[in-house]
């Protein structure tokens, strides 16, 4: 079924008011939640102040990079390392990124032709961590939206992979996927997703089908190598912020849904806004198909004909419907229901078109009362093809015209909004503590294995000048001694090398503590690691 639920084409923005500062994390004077990504996503007071800086990179300044990127691009990213940029390089940290198109930024020709179906989404974070400069990926592909979440060795580097990675992918030249992308980093990216899981970012405010998308991401992520620590703790506190949301505000009270607004638009272009008389064709039965149908009846649809694959599913709906006449009809049969329904509602995951304007021109006209016959495409890729709406016999409507259906309660949206983002405001603090916390993991490791291995070799020493004469359970004791001295002497250190990510003030000490710590014992973690890193995935695609 074709995933629903993304941002709306010109939502108007919505201001919130408060007289504190984003610095101590609480809501700023005034500032945008419906945004636009596709301008600078900069928070600012009504003084004018800068709150929130949102990194963007423009299509004229990505290709002036390319071009001075194309003779280092025949380097591999081992010998780039060593280079003289190499400082600036090498000191880098990893950066969480979200590069994607939705109902902002782009129209629904050019986010169709990026699409990728749920089942291929694990294809394509193998594909992305291929890339020499992405550690960790994730895709999230709805109806309204195409993100890709990755963990980038190198921030600018690895922008620039993933941007070719999407222009491949979808034919789309790189002028003009720049021109309509939104980019996004650390802070700024996990507060965006979290955005998207609360609803805060859908077309329509607060509805729940966001949430289950991005608990699919998480389900189809699960063993797939590359979705990883960062990405997986990413998008597993998104879900939990999107529940908390859900559960601390009146966010999902009274909301819509992508399915009923496509309802609603409909009824609004139907003669005396009724369904009563109307012949409705539904055009697939998943999640989607179901919601409109749903949405229907409680308009006052008594009689609605059902083209699926299979009647299993129609059959379902039909036994939890009883008070409605549903007709389940094969695909093979879809032209001739057509052209004998007033409105065709169609919400598959097909990803070729299944009306053709050769197929729409053929259909006899619907009655003089109605007009011409509707298509409601929430689809995408899209079902209809776009032509068709040139004939005077159709009218066409597809998930970018649905925002005229929820720009009403703009007050009501703005009271909402400001609840929840104070949820997200706090649940941030804690991701990104965490997230900081993960540093001191390497330096845990090499300060143990830089322990472990002077105990190996005095331990070798003492058995060495003890001889042959010492018993298997008296080496067994030493060995244990031993073990039992270095876990005494690192428990200490080790207690001050860990945090739990929520208390900012013990966070700050704990990365004080990781920095001692590799200058006392020469550990270099954050050069070497990354420098292996990368030699590992140069390695890797050489075979």
């Amino acid at each position: 079924m074709a995933a629903a639920i993304g941002v709306g084409t010109s939502l108007p923005t919505l201001r919130i008011q408060s007289s504190t500062t984003l610095s101590s994390m609480v809501l700023p004077t005034q500032f945008s939640i419906f945004h636009n990504p596709s301008k600078n996503r900069t928070l600012r007071t009504a003084k004018g102040h800068s709150l929130n800086p949102r990194c963007e990179v423009g299509s004229e300044n990505f290709v002036q990079r390319n071009k001075v990127d194309s003779k280092a691009s025949n380097l591999s990213a081992l010998e780039l390392l060593k280079t003289s940029a190499a400082d600036r390089y090498t000191k880098e940290r990893s950066s969480i990124i979200v590069i994607g198109l939705n109902i902002h930024t782009a129209p629904v020709e050019l986010r169709e032709k990026l699409a990728i179906p749920e089942a291929q989404w694990p294809q394509a974070i193998g594909e992305l961590c291929a890339l020499n400069h992405i550690e960790e990926a994730a895709v999230l592909c709805t109806c309204n939206r195409m993100e890709i979440y990755v963990v980038a060795l190198s921030q600018h580097r690895g922008v620039k992979e993933v941007t070719e990675w999407m222009s491949k992918l979808s034919g789309v030249p790189l002028l003009e996927l720049c021109k309509h992308r939104f980019l996004l980093h650390n802070k700024d990216a996990t507060q965006h997703l979290f955005e998207v899981a609360a609803g805060l970012d859908s077309l329509v405010l607060g509805e729940g089908q966001i949430l289950a998308q991005v608990k699919q991401v998480v389900k189809l992520g699960q063993g797939v190598a590359g979705f990883d620590r960062k990405i997986s703790g990413l998008f597993k506190q998104a879900i939990s912020v999107g529940k908390r949301v859900r559960t601390e505000t009146s966010i999902s009270s009274g909301s819509v849904s992508v399915s009923s607004a496509s309802v609603e638009l409909a009824l609004t272009k139907l003669p005396e806004s009724s369904y009563s008389d109307a012949r409705v064709l539904v055009i697939g039965a998943g999640k989607m198909g179901k919601l409109v149908i749903k949405h229907l009846v409680a308009k006052g649809c008594k009689k609605l004909v059902i083209v699926n694959r299979t009647e299993d599913r129609v059959t379902a709906i039909s036994q939890e419907l009883k008070d409605v006449e549903i007709v389940y009809k094969p695909v093979s049969e879809m032209l001739e229901c057509a052209a004998e329904a007033d409105v065709i509602f169609t919400c598959t995951a097909s990803e070729t078109l299944l009306f053709l304007k050769d197929h729409v021109q053929t259909l006899p006209s619907v009655g003089p009362d109605i007009g011409s016959r509707l298509f409601i495409d929430i689809s995408v890729p899209r079902n209809v093809e776009p032509s068709v709406s040139y004939l005077e016999t159709a009218r066409v409507y597809n998930v970018d015209d649905l925002q005229e259906v929820v720009a009403a309660n703009k007050e009501d949206r703005l009271k909402k909004a400001r609840e929840a983002q104070e949820i997200i405001l706090e649940e941030l603090i804690k991701f990104e503590a965490w997230k900081d916390s993960l540093e001191t993991v390497p330096t845990i490791k090499k300060f143990r294995a830089y322990v472990d291995r002077i105990r190996n070799s005095e331990l070798d020493k003492c058995l060495s000048k003890m001889g042959d004469d010492i018993s298997k359970k008296q080496k067994g004791a030493i060995y244990d001694l031993s073990m039992a001295i270095v876990n005494k002497l690192l428990h200490g250190p080790m207690q001050h090398l860990r945090c739990d990510g929520n208390d900012n003030r013990a966070l700050s000490e704990v990365l004080e503590n990781m920095r001692v710590v590799n200058r006392m014992f020469d550990l270099e973690t954050d050069i070497s690691l990354l420098e292996q890193k990368i030699r590992e995935k140069v390695e890797r695609s050489k075979r």
